[in-house]
């Protein structure tokens, strides 16, 4: 189903490359078969769109741009998994502290911030230390030149993935990577 997307570069677009790449992945491991995600970022939403269109039980979208919006509340219409889904028009920080209060957990994190705000490190360490299940995944996409560390806060990478200019980096929580 085609998707609508604001106009002008304030957003960037996951590629369908790496779209059906992650997804791809994500459904190999059995990761969104009732799933509650978190997709940071989430511009016209529509990575958490197809989380939900592939086994995923609920999706927290985090937006604060205003034409982004607009776009993903369109979209969960024209889908029709607007019943499943919630939306939050602020802030990526300020939206965490609100999810970390209501104690909210999620099986799946989803983040694409711009690539140069800095905030990967930042975000993956707060995601993780308050609302990642202990047996949850956060995957990040980044700038394939410019690799996240292998542990931030109580996260443990546990792959990368180059697709062109863009990777996907995975984390799991620190001890999750113990269990047996």
């Amino acid at each position: 189903m085609r998707l609508s997307a604001p106009r002008g570069t304030t957003t960037r677009p996951t590629t369908d490359r790496v779209k059906e790449a992650l997804f791809s992945l994500l459904s190999s491991a059995h990761r969104l078969d009732g799933a509650r995600v978190l997709d940071l970022f989430a511009g016209s939403g529509s990575l958490g769109i197809e989380a939900l269109s592939r086994g995923a039980e609920h999706v927290v979208f985090i937006e604060k741009n205003r034409h982004a919006l607009e776009s993903l509340q369109q979209n969960l219409l024209h889908t029709r998994f607007s019943d499943r889904a919630e939306v939050h028009p602020f802030d990526c920080l300020q939206a965490l502290e609100r999810l970390a209060r209501r104690k909210a957990q999620f099986d799946l994190v989803l983040l694409d911030p711009p690539y140069q705000a800095g905030l990967h490190q930042k975000v993956i360490e707060l995601a993780g230390a308050t609302l990642l299940a202990a047996d949850g995944l956060l995957v990040a996409e980044t700038a394939a030149r410019t690799p996240l560390p292998a542990c931030i806060g109580s996260c443990i990478q546990t792959d990368r993935r180059i697709y062109g200019d863009t990777a996907l980096e995975l984390y799991i929580l620190e001890q999750q990577s113990h269990a047996p």
